[in-house]
């Protein structure tokens, strides 16, 4: 086909324009080591940032190796895939091949062969890991274990982050978009962590040093080649070296002050929100009774009945129900501020109290007549376990307090239930140890004023006291020696049960202070935090002295006392109560109950039977039966369904369009005629060209096209394939099937070419470009006509090549401008031989 002489006339007239100068990285140039140095250094500082945040939710270090492991491999995905050019699909291709090599041996090693060798199990764990491990991290109780399988989240999440910000750091000029993935990976480890934060200060701080000092480094990196001498000695160009580095150190200040200021803004006084706290919210223990309230009730009623035994307690440990630092004016309970509060519970596990200082032991708890949430326990718990029928179901819905050392049963103990408690009890501090510590720094509830006497009565108690140790001491003896006991039972003298406000300033105000331990216990309490003394109430039961062997609680040695905190020592418990023994003498007792004698009754009158609405068999089930695990496999199916479908949509443009044009490709290698194959192979290049942004004449030789795509895309080598291609098509033979397998193979080089020497954005928007498809289309030639038209319109008559040819919209400048870039659209003037 031979174009029209009017435009291969226009074309040879027009100097074809210079190639554009690619970019560094677009081109294909090889990186510099010092870029690729500073590039993955930045990256890997970035990502360490936000792994060290994941230090709370393991409980230490174990996760580094795989959290490191994966930062370094997808450092050398990165660096591989950008010095070799490979696209955004082998980059994926290869992360994913690194994630099932490579998870096992860092992130599953228990699964795998060796410690290394991957198994049928690991590549399982790794390909359901993927998608269930990051509801298992959130509905798992922190700190979470290794060996469970949860260093899965650590390590792919630095594995994807580090691919995809060295990525973008090494091919792209702007660095500013690496710091995109490392900011949102930091975002997801506090997002996905635990309220209370590992190091927010220096986070905050690191990662602003290290990106400002990144982008100065890129900057000037950058700007070096293009700084020029303007003196001959070269003076001017050093001060503006030196002022760079003066205007690089001062950013450097001034971002380590912001992100100190960032940071220490964020940390609250107020535990963080987390998505551990939609997902698996707080246990909320104030929809129980205080213990205390039922103090006088456990007296009463089980005085002399076994409430259950403890085997193994050692001597002068406590066994401790309930610990209460919140006063309202009616009960003292529980607070709720959060972590390290008294109302702070999270689900048992085996490493509870891992600070834990003092002496090991281990108790053996059965329950007889005591029934009630609050598990008793004794000094700083590590693990509980359960034995029995109701094991299961106690082991799951039980909630432990690591600063107060109390736990919550749920399900209720009751008869017959039976646990084991490993523990560590403190050590038993004298007030000879306590007299040069001071008042521990704790936080401590805001509660309702104490009485008005109350804190009269502590001030002169206190008066006299020079050390804290002694202040402690003069309110404990103010109360226990000034004091007398009652628990107002039959025979005993007058003494109200409760510990609201009303009653504490009752028994100060009276003559003789009369009352038990509920009483003195919170009367000091309130008297000390009067004083500013950190103070809480304890519910629970102690043995007397000298006795050994296995512990009987029971309502006659139920007590309360209070602790107070002291420096270095903790918490120490003290007794304000009076003794047993000392009771008033001249207080009035309760008069004893003399019974009527019995008088034979009428029978009572018959009742009509009550209607009683019909039974409704419970249709819950067991809850966590099979129904319950189906339930939990059809969401985590759900799950996977959605991910997948959501890729599936992402996805979709590129497969619909590169199955389009891989259809395309194979019926042009797949023709009749070896000439066809070998204009399909020259077709299969200029579509490559055209989805890269060459504009291709419409009509035009071979040799044009070549001359076109070798001007605008920089690819010398086209022009010989487009002499090869006519050689082969009107030669006097037909092409053998070895020409043809050559031609093709030259096509797949230069089209090859055109990728490595874009860049990654320019690769992605080529691929799914649709030019090549709707090339000559009724919809492409009336959309480039009303570009064309719309060009013509806006060019202003006498000026450019419309004032050489004709007026504007005239068909002779239509034509003129059609020679120049583009073939004239089929029917025009220009195609009039």
């Amino acid at each position: 086909m031979t174009a029209p002489a009017e435009t291969r006339s226009s074309r040879r007239d027009k100097t074809p324009k210079p190639p554009r100068a690619p970019k560094a990285q677009a081109a294909g140039l090889p990186l510099s080591p010092r870029r690729v140095l500073i590039d993955l250094v930045a990256v890997a500082l970035l990502l360490g940032v936000g792994i060290v945040g994941w230090w709370p939710s393991f409980a230490g270090g174990s996760y580094l190796p795989a959290a490191i492991g994966g930062l370094l491999l997808g450092l050398g995905v990165a660096l591989l895939c950008a010095w070799r050019h490979w696209g955004i699909l082998a980059t994926a291709g290869l992360t994913l091949v690194a994630y099932f090599l490579f998870g096992g041996a860092l992130a599953l090693p228990q699964t795998t062969l060796l410690g290394f060798v991957p198994t049928g199990e690991t590549l399982g764990a790794l390909s359901a890991g993927a998608v269930t491990s990051w509801k298992a991290m959130l509905t798992t109780v922190a700190p979470v274990a290794v060996g469970d399988g949860y260093a899965l989240v650590p390590f792919l999440s630095a594995l994807v982050f580090s691919v995809v910000a060295a990525a973008l750091a090494l091919r792209l000029r702007r660095v500013a978009w690496a710091l995109i993935p490392a900011a949102v990976h930091l975002m997801l480890v506090i997002a996905m962590g635990v309220p209370d934060p590992a190091a927010p200060l220096a986070q905050g701080v690191v990662f602003a040093l290290v990106a400002v000092a990144w982008l100065a480094l890129r900057g000037l990196g950058e700007s070096a080649d293009a700084v020029v001498s303007v003196a001959a000695d070269g003076s001017h160009s050093s001060a503006l070296r030196r002022r760079r580095l003066l205007a690089g150190a001062a950013v450097l200040v001034v971002a380590g002050l912001a992100g100190t200021g960032m940071a220490a803004a964020t940390t609250l006084a107020e535990p963080r929100h987390v998505f551990r706290d939609v997902v698996l919210p707080p246990f909320d223990v104030h929809q129980y009774a205080s213990p205390l309230q039922s103090y006088r009730g456990y007296v009463k009623d089980h005085r002399k009945d076994t409430l259950f035994t403890v085997k193994g307690l050692p001597a002068g440990a406590r066994i401790r129900v309930g610990t209460m630092d919140a006063y309202n004016g009616v009960v003292y309970d529980v607070s709720d501020k959060g972590i390290g509060s008294s109302g702070a519970f999270s689900p048992i596990r085996d490493n509870m109290s891992a600070d834990a200082t003092g002496s090991p032991a281990t108790l053996n708890f059965t329950m007889d007549q005591y029934k009630g949430v609050w598990l008793p326990d004794a000094g700083r718990v590590s693990k509980i376990t359960f034995g029995g029928s109701d094991a299961d179901a106690l082991r799951r819905g039980t909630y432990y307090n690591e600063s107060t050392g109390t736990a919550v049963a749920i399900p209720k103990v009751q008869k017959g239930d039976a646990y084991t408690v490993d523990t560590t009890i403190p050590k038993t501090w004298t007030d000879k140890e306590l007299e040069d510590l001071d008042f521990g720094a704790v936080a401590m509830p805001k509660q309702a004023e104490a009485p008005e006497k109350l804190a009269a009565l502590a001030s002169d108690a206190v008066a006299d006291a020079k050390t804290p140790i002694a202040q402690v001491r003069a309110l404990v003896k103010k109360f226990s020696e000034e004091g007398f006991f009652s628990h107002g039972l039959e025979g005993e003298a007058l003494s109200r049960a409760g510990h609201t406000e009303e009653r504490i300033s009752t028994l100060i105000g009276e003559e003789q202070m009369i009352g038990d331990d509920e009483q003195y216990a919170v009367a000091m309490a309130l008297a000390a935090r009067s004083l500013g003394i950190p103070v809480r109430v304890v519910m629970g039961f102690y043995p007397d002295k000298g006795q050994k062997g296995t512990f009987s609680a029971n309502g006659d040695n139920l007590h309360a006392w209070v602790e107070v905190n002291f420096e270095k020592a903790g918490w120490v418990a003290f007794d304000p109560t009076p003794p047993k023994d000392k009771v008033p003498q001249d207080q009035i007792t309760k008069p004893k109950v003399v019974p009527k004698p019995q008088v034979l009754q009428p029978p009572p009158p018959p009742q009509e039977p009550v209607d009683l609405p019909p039974s409704v068999p419970d249709q819950r089930g067991n809850q966590d039966g099979p129904d319950n695990l189906l339930s939990i496999l059809g969401m985590i199916l759900g799950i996977a369904g959605g991910v997948l479908l959501v890729l599936a949509i992402l996805a979709a443009p590129f497969i619909v369009i590169g199955a389009w044009k891989a259809a395309r490709r194979r019926k042009r290698r797949a023709a009749a005629l070896a000439a066809d194959r070998i204009s399909g192979g020259w077709d299969e290049l200029t579509d490559r060209a055209v989805d890269y942004g060459a504009r291709i004449p419409v009509g035009g030789t071979r040799a044009e096209e070549a001359q076109t795509v070798a001007t605008a895309l920089t690819v010398p080598a086209v022009t010989a394939l487009a002499d090869h291609a006519d050689a082969q098509v009107f030669g006097p033979t037909e092409p053998t099937a070895q020409d043809v397998e050559a031609f093709w193979t030259e096509v797949d080089g230069i089209v090859a070419g055109l990728g490595s020497q874009a860049s990654w954005r320019r690769r992605m928007l080529a691929r799914l470009s649709l030019r090549s498809l709707l090339g000559g289309s009724r919809l492409s030639t009336g959309v480039q006509g009303l570009r064309d038209a719309a060009a013509e319109r806006i060019r202003r008559p006498g000026s450019g090549s419309g004032a050489a040819t004709g007026g504007t919209g005239t068909i002779e400048s239509t034509a003129a401008k059609a020679g120049g870039t583009r073939a004239a659209r089929p029917g025009s003037e220009s195609e009039t031989p």
